[in-house]
Parts: structure tokens; sequence; C-alpha cells
């Protein structure tokens, strides 16, 4: 798309031009800005209205402090898109979530106004916490805001970080950018607190200059500013009949304040820069601020591919005849499941609509439970579920299961507790980047005893695992899948139940074989197709092992009884993975057969489109069948 051009953003190469600026002009540039943000996400699609919600937000940041030597900390980086183009990408930002073109999160890998991964959600208040301390144990001046937002405040994380700074000296800056929305609609108590948590600046401003006073007249120890603060609170709370949770914790808090009126955030940043301990500033927030469609539907609108700008449509390609997405095949088996077995119920982490859970909980929602942005508590919430009678079905993104690691083995794997955890996402998932592939799972859960992991090749496999899934007595019962779609137009097929731990041979072979774990079998079954349409006398057999843990032994003993050259395919990091288990009963049975291992390698994968990733980590179709043909030939 052709540079656009504006009269005040086109002159904005850097936070310093900005600062330049009149504050009377402020508001004209978040115009220009906000329209540059549109305009560039119609035809290159990304996280739209969450960068649109913190316009005047990541104006004033950049307007008042000294960045890149102040540190801003952005939580959840989907709102950083203004912060990117202020920062000096703007030039570049057409390039943004594609391969090799700027990262889709903030990164200082990237720039040094990036301060922080921040991918996934409330990691902020820990890290610049962090920072703050650091600046205080080296005597810098540098001044810390943490920016947390879109439903992050629910995250588990975000309450440590909260408790650390309450009991840590710092002067850190904390922003709620208080929108009511994560990617769904934000739920649970906090959220509930913060729609009606009120504090007058005139009693803030009257408090800090009496706490200034006493202090200046040497009155004022930080033992007794301290108590200062808990009295001054606990007489607030018995006028307001309402207790700050913020203050409670010794944090000042100031608040609620418009968060589209710049010129009013940069006067209320200033104050509170001049300010020392740490301090929370309540902003409240629409999500898709400035364009209309946007607003209406944030749900939506949260990265809705490319669009018209002028009349909203969004694009969206013809799916007419192709198959569906997995998710929502996902969520009407789950659905289906549920109708036909009472103990069923679904848990999600903030994601209803994009694991597509929102099918069951339209139906059922008396079954079905958002959590918030809490993977940690899904699993325990589930496991508790569990341990009395109910039947789960946690469906949790592959790379935020991360977060959840503990309660896996803590609180579901150790009693063995019947809990179906569904990784959705799992394997490459394209323009969100590194922070994002659910590239860890089979190797972090591979450890765990009791668990079983598997995998569907599409659609029809599915449904099966899950319907598997259900039947008594299979613990802790893990079916990841990947972003996207499957391969099945008439994916509503009968249900059966799959003994644990069994593959299936897919094509006999007398050459070599390949074991495929999940929908990268498809891959290796194009592989094959492509050396026979090229003419290639080899004789390769394809099974789709299913299951990670366990394996299918007696099919491993099949396959090692008749072939010499055997390679292992699967969308997950290549370390500890499925090709792993495979060479460990290999090694432990006694077999020596030449073994590749196709998977992803021991680095974070960049961005880019699925395919192209696939190509670049080498388990696409081409290098899959490349791989066949070196290994034959190399043993020949």
């Amino acid at each position: 798309m052709e540079k656009l051009t504006y009269n005040i953003l086109n002159k904005i190469e850097s936070p310093s031009d900005l600062r330049k600026l009149k504050v009377e002009q402020l508001p004209q540039l978040c115009e220009e800005l906000r329209d540059d943000i549109i305009h560039e996400l119609s035809v290159n699609p990304g996280h739209l209205a969450s960068s649109l919600g913190v316009v005047e937000l990541t104006v004033a940041l950049h307007y008042v402090f000294n960045t890149p030597e102040d540190r801003i900390v952005w939580d959840v980086g989907h709102q950083a898109y203004g912060h990117k183009i202020l920062t000096g990408r703007r030039d570049s930002f057409h390039t943004n979530r594609k391969l090799h073109g700027i990262r889709p999160f903030p990164s200082p890998m990237e720039s040094e106004y990036d301060t922080f991964t921040c991918g996934h959600a409330s990691n902020s208040i820990s890290a610049a916490l962090g920072m703050a301390v650091a600046a205080k144990a080296t005597g810098s001046k540098r001044k810390v805001v943490a920016v947390i937002g879109d439903g992050a405040m629910s995250g588990g994380l975000a309450f440590e970080g909260l408790n650390n700074a309450s009991s840590t000296p710092n002067d850190m800056l904390i922003i709620l950018n208080d929108n009511n929305m994560s990617i769904d609609r934000s739920v649970g108590g906090m959220k509930q607190y913060l729609l009606t948590l009120n504090t007058t600046e005139t009693y803030n401003n009257v408090r800090y200059r009496i706490a200034e006073w006493l202090r200046n007249k040497g009155m004022l120890s930080d033992q007794r500013r301290h108590g200062l603060i808990r009295l001054t609170n606990a007489v607030k709370s018995a006028i307001s009949h309402q207790q700050n949770v913020f203050e409670g914790m010794n944090i000042r808090y100031f608040g609620p304040f418009d968060g589209h009126d710049v010129v009013e955030v940069v006067r209320l940043l200033r104050q509170l820069k001049k300010m020392n301990g740490p301090k929370l500033l309540h902003l409240h927030t629409i999500k898709g601020k400035g364009y209309k469609p946007a607003e209406k539907n944030a749900q939506a609108w949260h990265a809705p591919g490319k669009f018209d700008v002028e009349t909203g449509e969004r694009l969206v390609g013809d799916s007419t005849g192709q198959p569906p997405k997995f998710q929502d095949v996902f969520g009407h088996t789950l659905l289906e499941l549920a109708q036909a077995n009472k103990r069923i119920v679904g848990v999600t982490p903030a994601m209803p609509s994009g694991c597509s859970m929102n099918i069951m909980m339209k139906a059922m929602p008396k079954r079905t439970f958002d959590v918030g942005i809490a993977e940690g508590h899904a699993v325990t919430f589930s496991a508790g579920m569990a341990k009395d009678g109910l039947l789960p079905f946690c469906n949790i993104y592959s790379a935020f299961a991360q977060r959840a690691y503990d309660n896996i083995i803590h609180d579901a794997a150790i009693l063995g507790l019947p809990l179906v955890l569904c990784l959705d996402r799992a394997g490459l998932v394209g323009e969100d980047g590194p922070t994002h592939h659910g590239a860890f799972d089979i190797a972090s859960l591979r450890a765990i005893p009791g668990v079983t992991i598997s995998s569907p090749m599409d659609e029809h496999e599915l449904r099966h695992l899950m319907f598997t899934a259900q039947t008594p007595g299979k613990g802790v019962f893990v079916i990841r899948y990947p972003r996207g779609r499957g391969v099945c137009s008439d994916w509503c097929c009968p249900m059966e139940e799959i003994p644990v731990g069994t593959g299936r041979t897919l094509r006999e072979g007398s050459d070599i074989a390949v074991l495929s774990f999940g929908p990268i079998g498809n891959n290796v079954a194009q592989a094959i197709d492509a050396l026979a349409a090229e003419g290639s006398t080899l004789s390769v057999a394809h099974y789709d092992m299913r299951f990670a843990k366990p394996l299918d032994e007696r099919l491993l003993e099949e396959v090692c009884s008749r072939f010499t050259r055997i390679v292992t395919v699967e969308d997950g990091c290549i370390a500890g993975g499925f090709g792993s288990a495979v060479a460990e009963w290999l090694f432990d049975h006694g077999h020596s057969p030449l073994l590749r291992r196709l998977g992803l390698p021991d680095t974070f994968v960049e961005h880019g489109k699925v395919g192209e990733l696939q190509h670049l980590v080498g388990i696409d179709s081409f290098t899959i069948k490349q791989t066949i043909l070196d290994l034959c030939e190399s043993s020949s």
C-alpha cells in the first residue's frame, strides 16, 4: 500500500519528534495515527481493535516520557501498533507479521523502544517492577511504566506482581487500560470491580500535598508514610462505602479517567511522573475507538482480516466447499457429546469464540465456563470438577497452556483425574510468531506419568479422539490440533472409540517407512504422492501414529521387522518430541535403523504464513520428499 500523507504524522520519525509538538497538536496526531492504522490493516491484516483503543494513551506516553531511556512495558502486545509506528517503523509497518518483516508483537530484538516480550498476557507488572527495582539499585533516574489491559488484569501473574510491588520500594507507574475486553468480553469479579471503582483527583492531590509537606518537615518516614496511606485509605473507604483493592495494597490509585482525552492523559502522566512510590492510573477506553464497525463489534474486529475501510465490509474469502476449521469441528462435536453425556462441561480461559466453545456456551450456558485469562486456574478448576464427578473438556491454546504446566502435573495428573485437555493452535500458527507457536506441548507433556497425548490427522480422527477421551478410565487425555482448516469437507462422521496407544497403516510400502503424528501427516501423504507422480520407484510406507504417548509398540515392532530406514515427522519441537519418543523406544528395544527426525528446530521460529514456515523448518511436503530420497540414496 502507498504510504499515506499526513500533516503531522509524516513528520514523526521518532518520539523525539513527537515531543517537539505543542500539546494542542496531539488530538490531530491521534486522528492521523488512528487513520494510518486502519488503512494499513485493511490490506495487511493484524490486530485492529486493540491498537485503536490505545492511540491517545500511546501518543501521551511517548510525549511525556523520555523513551527509550524511560521504559514502557506493554502487556498483550497486540495493543502496540501505534507504538511501533511512532518509534521509527512506519515505513516498514507494511511488513508487519510477514515472513522476515517486523514482528507481530513488541520485542527488544527488533527495537530499543520495545522493552520486553509481550505476546502473552499479564507479565507487564512483574517485568516493569524488576526494571524499576533495577533503576533504584543502579541510581538511575529512569521512569518505568507498565501498560496492562485487554483483560490481562485477570491473570494470576498480574496479581503476583501487584503483591510484590506493594512491599518492594519502587516508583513504577501502572496504567490500567480498562476496555472491559480481552478478545471476548471480560468476565469475573475484577471486571465488575473495575467498572464501578472511582476515586476523585481532588482527593489524591490533597493527600499527596499533605504527604509532601510532612516529609519536607521531617515528620514522615517511609514507615509512617505507609501508615498514613493505610489510614487515609480506611477513611476514604468508610466515607465511600467502597474498598479500593489497589490502595489496600499501598499502591496509589488515580481514576478512572477518559483514556481518549489525550490532553487530559498528558496532564495526568506529567503529574504522576513526579510522584514517588508505586501508583496506578485507571483509564477507561473503547476497544476499536474511532472506527464505527470495530466499536460496535470489538470481538469480531479484534483481528478482522482484510476489509473495506469505507464500507466496513470484511473481505472474507469464499469458503464454500472448503473443509471446516479444526476449532469448529471441536465446537460442534463437544456440543454433540455433551448432549449425550451429562457429565461433560466446557472450560476455556477467555477464548470461547477463538476455540469455538461458544457453540456449546450458547446451547448450554450453565455447563460452559469462561474463566478469563487464567490458564492455570482453568486446569485446576477443571480438576476440581473432575474430582467430584464431572468430565471437563478444557480448551487452551497450546502456547498459553505452558503457563498451566504445574497445574497439569500437580492438580490433575498425580490424581489421574478424568480431564480432557484440548490444545488448539498446536504446532506452527503463522503470523503471530514465536510467542504463539504451539511448539513445546508434546515434549513437555510427554514426561508426565499417566498422561495420554494424541493428535488427529484429520477432522474425522478429531471426532473419534474426542469420543474416546470421554469414555471411562482415561485420566488426563490430551488432544492437540492446529489452527486453520482440515482436509475433510464431510467432517460430521459417526464417532467411534479408538484403542488408546494404537496407530494405523495409511499406505503399505517396502523401501522406507514414514511415521507421522497429527495433521502434518497430510504433508507426508502429499510428499509420497509427489514421488509417485515424478516416476519414482521407491515404495514408501506411511503410518499415522495418532498417539505420542503411549506409543503403538506393536506397530513399531512391525515397522522395525520390515524396514531399515525410518523417518518421523511432527509439527512440534524435535528436541524431546514425538521423534525423540520413537528414537528412545528403538534404542531401548535394541533396534538400530537409519532414523531421520523432522520437526521444529531447537530455535524459536519466526512469523510468517504457515506454509512458508513449514518450508523454513523442513516439514513441508517438498522437504519431506527430499528427505525420503536422500535417506534412501545414502543407504543404498
